[in-house]
Protein backbone atom coordinates (compact mmCIF):
# COMPACT_ATOMS: atom_id res chain seq x y z
CA UNK A 1 0.00 0.00 0.00
CA UNK A 2 1.17 3.50 -0.81
CA UNK A 3 2.54 5.49 2.05
CA UNK A 4 3.37 2.55 4.22
CA UNK A 5 6.49 0.54 5.16
CA UNK A 6 6.36 -2.29 7.52
CA UNK A 7 9.98 -3.66 8.42
CA UNK A 8 9.08 -7.19 10.06
CA UNK A 9 11.94 -7.46 12.44
CA UNK A 10 13.42 -10.82 13.61
CA UNK A 11 12.83 -11.10 17.75
CA UNK A 12 16.48 -10.93 19.15
CA UNK A 13 17.68 -13.41 21.24
CA UNK A 14 19.37 -12.62 24.79
CA UNK A 15 20.67 -14.26 27.21
CA UNK A 16 20.92 -13.25 30.72
CA UNK A 17 23.62 -15.83 32.67
CA UNK A 18 24.28 -15.89 36.89
CA UNK A 19 28.25 -13.91 37.71
CA UNK A 20 29.91 -13.86 41.14
CA UNK A 21 28.62 -10.31 41.44
CA UNK A 22 25.11 -10.39 39.74
CA UNK A 23 23.79 -11.10 36.13
CA UNK A 24 25.66 -10.99 32.73
CA UNK A 25 23.16 -9.72 29.87
CA UNK A 26 24.24 -11.05 26.51
CA UNK A 27 22.67 -9.38 23.46
CA UNK A 28 23.95 -9.75 19.37
CA UNK A 29 25.46 -6.93 18.08
CA UNK A 30 23.65 -5.49 14.72
CA UNK A 31 25.77 -6.31 11.30
CA UNK A 32 28.90 -8.01 12.95
CA UNK A 33 27.79 -11.52 14.69
CA UNK A 34 29.67 -9.76 17.59
CA UNK A 35 27.62 -9.79 21.03
CA UNK A 36 27.17 -6.82 23.65
CA UNK A 37 28.04 -8.07 27.43
CA UNK A 38 26.73 -5.56 30.24
CA UNK A 39 27.69 -7.23 34.05
CA UNK A 40 24.35 -5.79 35.97
CA UNK A 41 23.85 -6.43 39.79
CA UNK A 42 20.47 -7.54 39.89
CA UNK A 43 17.64 -8.64 37.53
CA UNK A 44 16.21 -5.08 38.35
CA UNK A 45 18.82 -3.63 36.35
CA UNK A 46 18.19 -5.75 33.07
CA UNK A 47 14.35 -4.99 32.91
CA UNK A 48 14.81 -1.77 31.22
CA UNK A 49 17.77 -3.21 28.99
CA UNK A 50 14.81 -6.20 27.20
CA UNK A 51 11.02 -6.70 25.82
CA UNK A 52 8.73 -8.92 25.86
CA UNK A 53 9.03 -9.78 22.27
CA UNK A 54 13.20 -10.98 22.90
CA UNK A 55 14.08 -14.14 22.98
CA UNK A 56 15.16 -14.36 26.62
CA UNK A 57 17.48 -17.39 27.56
CA UNK A 58 17.63 -17.36 31.07
CA UNK A 59 20.30 -19.14 33.09
CA UNK A 60 19.72 -20.37 36.64
CA UNK A 61 22.57 -20.93 39.64
CA UNK A 62 23.22 -23.80 40.05
CA UNK A 63 22.47 -23.66 43.64
CA UNK A 64 18.54 -22.73 42.58
CA UNK A 65 18.36 -26.26 41.08
CA UNK A 66 18.25 -30.07 42.34
CA UNK A 67 20.40 -32.18 39.69
CA UNK A 68 20.01 -35.72 39.87
CA UNK A 69 21.80 -38.43 37.42
CA UNK A 70 20.00 -41.87 36.86
CA UNK A 71 20.40 -45.12 35.25
CA UNK A 72 17.55 -46.08 33.79
CA UNK A 73 16.62 -49.40 31.00
CA UNK A 74 16.18 -47.77 27.80
CA UNK A 75 12.60 -48.26 26.06
CA UNK A 76 10.42 -47.39 23.37
CA UNK A 77 11.29 -43.61 23.17
CA UNK A 78 7.70 -42.45 23.10
CA UNK A 79 7.60 -44.26 26.61
CA UNK A 80 11.21 -43.35 27.87
CA UNK A 81 10.30 -39.35 28.77
CA UNK A 82 7.30 -40.67 30.65
CA UNK A 83 9.27 -42.91 33.01
CA UNK A 84 12.06 -40.57 33.50
CA UNK A 85 9.33 -38.33 34.82
CA UNK A 86 8.23 -41.04 37.04
CA UNK A 87 11.77 -41.44 38.57
CA UNK A 88 12.51 -37.35 38.71
CA UNK A 89 9.01 -37.46 41.01
CA UNK A 90 10.39 -40.47 43.30
CA UNK A 91 13.88 -38.90 43.81
CA UNK A 92 12.53 -35.41 44.65
CA UNK A 93 11.43 -34.07 47.91
CA UNK A 94 8.42 -32.19 46.68
CA UNK A 95 5.23 -32.94 44.51
CA UNK A 96 4.93 -32.70 40.90
CA UNK A 97 2.65 -29.53 41.28
CA UNK A 98 5.21 -28.10 42.89
CA UNK A 99 8.68 -28.15 40.80
CA UNK A 100 9.26 -27.93 36.61
CA UNK A 101 11.67 -30.97 35.69
CA UNK A 102 13.79 -31.55 32.06
CA UNK A 103 16.18 -34.34 31.48
CA UNK A 104 18.99 -34.84 28.83
CA UNK A 105 20.77 -38.02 27.64
CA UNK A 106 24.22 -38.45 29.01
CA UNK A 107 24.66 -41.82 27.17
CA UNK A 108 22.33 -44.59 25.44
CA UNK A 109 23.03 -48.21 24.62
CA UNK A 110 20.25 -51.12 23.87
CA UNK A 111 20.13 -51.66 26.97
CA UNK A 112 20.91 -48.41 29.32
CA UNK A 113 19.99 -44.92 29.56
CA UNK A 114 22.03 -42.38 31.99
CA UNK A 115 20.25 -39.31 32.19
CA UNK A 116 20.71 -35.88 33.49
CA UNK A 117 17.37 -34.78 35.55
CA UNK A 118 16.82 -31.00 36.46
CA UNK A 119 14.16 -29.86 38.67
CA UNK A 120 13.19 -26.13 40.33
CA UNK A 121 11.28 -25.31 42.30
CA UNK A 122 8.29 -22.85 41.00
CA UNK A 123 8.29 -20.95 43.82
CA UNK A 124 11.82 -20.04 43.64
CA UNK A 125 12.15 -19.64 40.03
CA UNK A 126 9.27 -17.01 40.54
CA UNK A 127 11.09 -15.54 43.26
CA UNK A 128 14.58 -15.31 40.96
CA UNK A 129 12.27 -14.12 38.23
CA UNK A 130 10.08 -11.45 39.41
CA UNK A 131 11.43 -8.56 38.04
CA UNK A 132 10.92 -9.64 34.76
CA UNK A 133 7.21 -11.17 35.74
CA UNK A 134 6.38 -8.06 37.17
CA UNK A 135 6.37 -6.12 33.36
CA UNK A 136 5.48 -8.70 31.63
CA UNK A 137 8.43 -10.14 30.48
CA UNK A 138 8.44 -14.15 30.54
CA UNK A 139 11.48 -15.87 29.07
CA UNK A 140 11.17 -18.37 26.15
CA UNK A 141 13.68 -20.70 28.00
CA UNK A 142 14.28 -21.43 31.27
CA UNK A 143 18.10 -23.60 32.28
CA UNK A 144 20.90 -23.67 34.12
CA UNK A 145 24.35 -22.23 33.32
CA UNK A 146 26.18 -24.70 34.69
CA UNK A 147 24.74 -27.18 31.64
CA UNK A 148 25.26 -24.04 29.02
CA UNK A 149 28.80 -24.00 30.28
CA UNK A 150 29.50 -27.42 30.24
CA UNK A 151 27.49 -27.45 26.32
CA UNK A 152 29.87 -24.90 25.35
CA UNK A 153 33.32 -26.22 26.45
CA UNK A 154 32.89 -30.09 27.40
CA UNK A 155 30.60 -31.27 24.64
CA UNK A 156 32.30 -34.59 24.70
CA UNK A 157 34.09 -36.54 27.21
CA UNK A 158 33.84 -35.57 30.78
CA UNK A 159 35.49 -32.35 32.79
CA UNK A 160 35.42 -30.90 35.92
CA UNK A 161 34.02 -27.23 35.82
CA UNK A 162 35.56 -24.64 38.59
CA UNK A 163 33.79 -21.28 38.67
CA UNK A 164 32.22 -18.73 40.94
CA UNK A 165 28.34 -18.22 41.46
CA UNK A 166 27.26 -15.40 43.73
CA UNK A 167 29.63 -16.34 47.15
CA UNK A 168 29.54 -19.63 46.35
CA UNK A 169 32.08 -21.87 44.06
CA UNK A 170 30.68 -24.42 41.61
CA UNK A 171 32.53 -27.49 40.76
CA UNK A 172 30.65 -29.40 38.84
CA UNK A 173 31.56 -33.02 36.92
CA UNK A 174 30.33 -33.02 33.36
CA UNK A 175 29.70 -36.04 30.45
CA UNK A 176 29.34 -35.21 27.12
CA UNK A 177 28.25 -31.62 28.34
CA UNK A 178 26.04 -32.50 30.75
CA UNK A 179 25.99 -32.25 34.73
CA UNK A 180 26.32 -35.55 36.19
CA UNK A 181 26.99 -34.22 39.97
CA UNK A 182 27.75 -31.53 41.05
CA UNK A 183 29.02 -29.16 44.80
CA UNK A 184 28.58 -25.52 46.08
CA UNK A 185 31.39 -24.45 47.68
CA UNK A 186 31.79 -22.19 50.42
CA UNK A 187 34.44 -19.04 49.54
CA UNK A 188 37.52 -19.86 47.12
CA UNK A 189 39.72 -20.56 50.07
CA UNK A 190 42.70 -22.82 48.61
CA UNK A 191 42.67 -24.72 51.93
CA UNK A 192 39.13 -25.32 51.59
CA UNK A 193 39.25 -26.25 48.16
CA UNK A 194 42.14 -28.70 48.64
CA UNK A 195 40.03 -30.70 50.72
CA UNK A 196 36.45 -30.76 49.02
CA UNK A 197 37.75 -31.04 45.19
CA UNK A 198 39.08 -34.81 46.34
CA UNK A 199 35.86 -35.61 48.40
CA UNK A 200 33.95 -34.83 45.35
CA UNK A 201 35.54 -36.87 43.32
CA UNK A 202 35.07 -39.75 45.71
CA UNK A 203 31.35 -39.28 45.93
CA UNK A 204 31.22 -39.60 42.23
CA UNK A 205 33.16 -43.05 42.26
CA UNK A 206 30.36 -44.30 44.70
CA UNK A 207 27.86 -42.93 42.42
CA UNK A 208 28.95 -44.52 39.64
CA UNK A 209 30.64 -41.55 38.07
CA UNK A 210 34.03 -42.45 36.38
CA UNK A 211 35.82 -39.60 38.13
CA UNK A 212 38.71 -39.52 35.95
CA UNK A 213 37.78 -36.44 33.41
CA UNK A 214 40.23 -35.68 30.89
CA UNK A 215 40.63 -32.16 31.47
CA UNK A 216 39.62 -29.20 34.29
CA UNK A 217 38.09 -26.04 32.84
CA UNK A 218 38.72 -22.84 35.53
CA UNK A 219 36.72 -19.93 35.18
CA UNK A 220 39.75 -17.09 34.18
CA UNK A 221 38.39 -15.24 37.55
CA UNK A 222 39.98 -18.01 39.76
CA UNK A 223 43.27 -17.63 38.17
CA UNK A 224 45.14 -17.56 41.34
CA UNK A 225 43.96 -21.46 42.22
CA UNK A 226 45.29 -22.76 39.14
CA UNK A 227 48.54 -24.24 40.52
CA UNK A 228 46.78 -25.26 43.65
CA UNK A 229 43.74 -27.55 41.41
CA UNK A 230 46.36 -28.86 38.75
CA UNK A 231 48.13 -30.03 41.52
CA UNK A 232 45.25 -32.03 42.83
CA UNK A 233 44.41 -33.49 39.87
CA UNK A 234 46.55 -35.46 36.80
CA UNK A 235 44.50 -34.24 34.11
CA UNK A 236 45.62 -30.50 32.62
CA UNK A 237 43.92 -27.34 34.00
CA UNK A 238 42.77 -24.79 31.56
CA UNK A 239 41.33 -21.49 31.88
CA UNK A 240 37.80 -20.36 30.86
CA UNK A 241 36.18 -17.17 30.06
CA UNK A 242 32.66 -16.18 29.37
CA UNK A 243 30.80 -17.91 26.84
CA UNK A 244 29.76 -15.17 23.82
CA UNK A 245 27.18 -16.32 23.80
CA UNK A 246 26.62 -19.70 25.30
CA UNK A 247 26.13 -22.78 23.40
CA UNK A 248 22.17 -23.70 23.11
CA UNK A 249 20.92 -26.92 25.55
CA UNK A 250 17.80 -29.03 25.31
CA UNK A 251 17.14 -28.50 29.27
CA UNK A 252 13.97 -26.04 29.56
CA UNK A 253 12.56 -25.67 32.80
CA UNK A 254 10.08 -23.11 32.10
CA UNK A 255 6.41 -23.80 34.05
CA UNK A 256 3.94 -24.49 31.78
CA UNK A 257 1.78 -21.81 33.20
CA UNK A 258 4.47 -19.16 31.99
CA UNK A 259 4.40 -21.15 28.45
CA UNK A 260 0.69 -20.54 28.45
CA UNK A 261 1.27 -16.71 29.56
CA UNK A 262 4.29 -16.05 27.00
CA UNK A 263 1.80 -17.39 24.23
CA UNK A 264 -0.51 -14.87 25.04
CA UNK A 265 1.77 -12.21 25.24
CA UNK A 266 3.18 -12.87 21.56
CA UNK A 267 -0.14 -12.49 20.38
CA UNK A 268 -0.86 -9.83 22.12
CA UNK A 269 1.99 -8.40 20.63
CA UNK A 270 0.56 -9.27 17.65
CA UNK A 271 -2.55 -8.40 17.44
CA UNK A 272 -0.52 -4.69 18.71
CA UNK A 273 1.63 -4.49 15.46
CA UNK A 274 -1.53 -5.24 13.31
CA UNK A 275 -3.32 -2.84 14.59
CA UNK A 276 -0.73 -0.16 14.53
CA UNK A 277 -0.26 -1.46 11.07
CA UNK A 278 -3.72 -1.22 10.19
CA UNK A 279 -4.05 2.75 11.82
CA UNK A 280 -0.79 3.80 9.50
CA UNK A 281 -2.78 2.02 6.55
CA UNK A 282 -6.24 4.01 7.69
CA UNK A 283 -3.73 7.24 8.32
CA UNK A 284 -2.06 7.18 4.90
CA UNK A 285 -5.33 6.46 2.91
CA UNK A 286 -6.59 9.36 4.84
CA UNK A 287 -3.50 11.33 3.70
CA UNK A 288 -4.09 10.65 0.87
CA UNK A 289 -7.71 11.26 0.51
CA UNK A 290 -7.20 14.76 2.09
CA UNK A 291 -4.53 15.44 -0.52
CA UNK A 292 -6.65 14.31 -3.19
CA UNK A 293 -9.50 16.50 -1.77
CA UNK A 294 -6.81 19.68 -1.55
CA UNK A 295 -5.82 18.84 -5.15
CA UNK A 296 -9.18 18.80 -6.30
CA UNK A 297 -10.19 22.18 -4.77
CA UNK A 298 -7.28 23.44 -5.71
CA UNK A 299 -8.23 22.38 -9.68
CA UNK A 300 -11.43 23.64 -10.01
CA UNK A 301 -10.66 27.08 -8.05
CA UNK A 302 -8.09 27.29 -10.88
CA UNK A 303 -10.84 26.03 -13.49
CA UNK A 304 -13.61 28.53 -12.04
CA UNK A 305 -10.76 31.33 -12.54
CA UNK A 306 -10.07 30.48 -16.04
CA UNK A 307 -13.64 30.64 -16.84
CA UNK A 308 -14.31 33.65 -15.06
CA UNK A 309 -11.82 35.10 -17.32
CA UNK A 310 -13.08 33.44 -20.43
CA UNK A 311 -16.81 34.51 -20.04
CA UNK A 312 -16.84 37.48 -22.01
CA UNK A 313 -15.34 35.79 -25.18
CA UNK A 314 -17.55 32.66 -24.62
CA UNK A 315 -20.92 34.99 -24.14
CA UNK A 316 -19.55 36.90 -27.47
CA UNK A 317 -19.54 33.48 -29.43
CA UNK A 318 -22.88 32.54 -28.23
CA UNK A 319 -24.70 35.32 -29.02
CA UNK A 320 -22.80 35.21 -32.37
CA UNK A 321 -23.86 31.91 -32.54
CA UNK A 322 -27.59 33.03 -31.97
CA UNK A 323 -27.46 35.88 -34.21
CA UNK A 324 -26.58 33.56 -37.06
CA UNK A 325 -29.27 31.23 -36.42
CA UNK A 326 -31.71 34.01 -36.38
CA UNK A 327 -30.45 35.31 -40.02
CA UNK A 328 -30.34 31.79 -41.47
CA UNK A 329 -33.46 31.57 -43.10
CA UNK A 330 -32.65 35.05 -44.74
CA UNK A 331 -29.43 34.56 -46.10
CA UNK A 332 -29.22 30.80 -46.34
CA UNK A 333 -30.56 29.89 -50.11
CA UNK A 334 -31.26 26.56 -49.04
CA UNK A 335 -34.04 28.71 -46.95
CA UNK A 336 -35.32 30.66 -49.91
CA UNK A 337 -38.84 30.95 -50.83
CA UNK A 338 -38.33 30.62 -54.50
CA UNK A 339 -36.20 27.83 -53.75
CA UNK A 340 -38.39 25.58 -51.49
CA UNK A 341 -41.13 26.62 -53.83
CA UNK A 342 -39.19 24.97 -56.47
CA UNK A 343 -38.92 21.90 -54.44
CA UNK A 344 -41.98 21.41 -53.46
CA UNK A 345 -43.19 21.53 -56.64
CA UNK A 346 -40.57 19.14 -57.80
CA UNK A 347 -42.14 16.79 -55.47
CA UNK A 348 -45.96 16.89 -56.74
CA UNK A 349 -46.55 13.97 -57.79
CA UNK A 350 -49.16 14.83 -60.58
CA UNK A 351 -51.37 17.66 -62.35
CA UNK A 352 -54.50 16.20 -59.84
CA UNK A 353 -52.42 17.77 -57.16
CA UNK A 354 -52.57 21.88 -56.24
CA UNK A 355 -50.61 24.38 -53.66
CA UNK A 356 -53.17 26.52 -52.86
CA UNK A 357 -51.66 28.57 -49.93
CA UNK A 358 -47.91 29.04 -49.06
CA UNK A 359 -46.51 29.94 -45.70
CA UNK A 360 -42.56 30.77 -44.25
CA UNK A 361 -41.40 32.21 -41.15
CA UNK A 362 -37.90 31.94 -39.36
CA UNK A 363 -39.48 29.36 -37.61
CA UNK A 364 -41.55 27.14 -39.89
CA UNK A 365 -43.30 26.51 -42.93
CA UNK A 366 -46.67 25.38 -44.23
CA UNK A 367 -48.30 24.41 -47.49
CA UNK A 368 -51.97 23.93 -47.85
CA UNK A 369 -53.03 22.36 -50.76
CA UNK A 370 -55.89 19.96 -52.48
CA UNK A 371 -55.75 17.01 -54.52
CA UNK A 372 -58.19 14.48 -55.89
CA UNK A 373 -57.54 11.69 -54.03
CA UNK A 374 -56.34 11.34 -50.10
CA UNK A 375 -53.60 8.85 -51.43
CA UNK A 376 -52.06 11.81 -53.91
CA UNK A 377 -51.99 13.88 -50.64
CA UNK A 378 -49.60 11.32 -49.12
CA UNK A 379 -47.64 10.55 -51.87
CA UNK A 380 -46.82 14.28 -51.91
CA UNK A 381 -45.82 13.97 -48.39
CA UNK A 382 -43.28 11.03 -48.93
CA UNK A 383 -41.97 12.90 -52.01
CA UNK A 384 -41.21 15.77 -50.08
CA UNK A 385 -39.31 14.14 -47.05
CA UNK A 386 -36.77 12.52 -49.80
CA UNK A 387 -36.35 15.74 -51.88
CA UNK A 388 -32.54 16.57 -51.39
CA UNK A 389 -33.50 20.15 -52.02
CA UNK A 390 -36.21 19.83 -48.54
CA UNK A 391 -33.51 17.91 -46.02
CA UNK A 392 -32.39 20.64 -43.83
CA UNK A 393 -36.66 20.43 -43.07
CA UNK A 394 -38.55 18.43 -41.24
CA UNK A 395 -42.09 17.77 -42.80
CA UNK A 396 -45.11 16.48 -41.05
CA UNK A 397 -48.90 15.94 -42.27
CA UNK A 398 -52.10 15.37 -40.38
CA UNK A 399 -54.58 13.27 -42.43
CA UNK A 400 -56.00 14.83 -45.17
CA UNK A 401 -59.61 16.29 -44.76
CA UNK A 402 -62.10 14.89 -47.92
CA UNK A 403 -64.55 17.59 -49.09
CA UNK A 404 -68.33 16.44 -50.63
CA UNK A 405 -66.67 15.88 -54.37
CA UNK A 406 -64.80 13.47 -52.70
CA UNK A 407 -61.30 15.92 -53.34
CA UNK A 408 -58.74 15.92 -50.42
CA UNK A 409 -57.73 18.99 -48.62
CA UNK A 410 -54.20 18.79 -47.16
CA UNK A 411 -51.82 21.21 -44.98
CA UNK A 412 -47.93 19.83 -44.77
CA UNK A 413 -45.96 21.70 -41.77
CA UNK A 414 -42.09 22.00 -42.01
CA UNK A 415 -39.78 23.32 -39.30
CA UNK A 416 -36.25 23.60 -39.36
CA UNK A 417 -33.61 21.08 -38.36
Amino acid sequence: MEGVLVIETAPSQVFITPTAHGWNLLRARDGDGQWNVRLLQSLEEVVPLVSSEDELVLGLPLAAVLAQRFRLPTVDPAEFPEMVRIQIEKALPFSAEEVTSDFEVIEQNETESVISAVAVRNERLAEIAAPLLDKGIIPSQVTVYAAQRATTHAPKGRALFIYPEGEMLVSALTENGKVSLARMLDGVGPEQLQMELPQLALSAELQGVDASFSNVLLDESCFELKDMVQGIFSAPTELVGMETPPASVKLNLLPESWRRRRVQLVQRGEWRKRLIIAGAAYAAVLLLFLAYFGYTRIAIAQFDRLIARDAPQTQFIRDTETNWKALAPAIDPRFYPVEVLLHLSESLPSADVHITTYNQSARQLSVDGEANTAALAYQLAEKVKKNPGLQNFRFDMAAPRLLPNNHAQFRLEGKPK
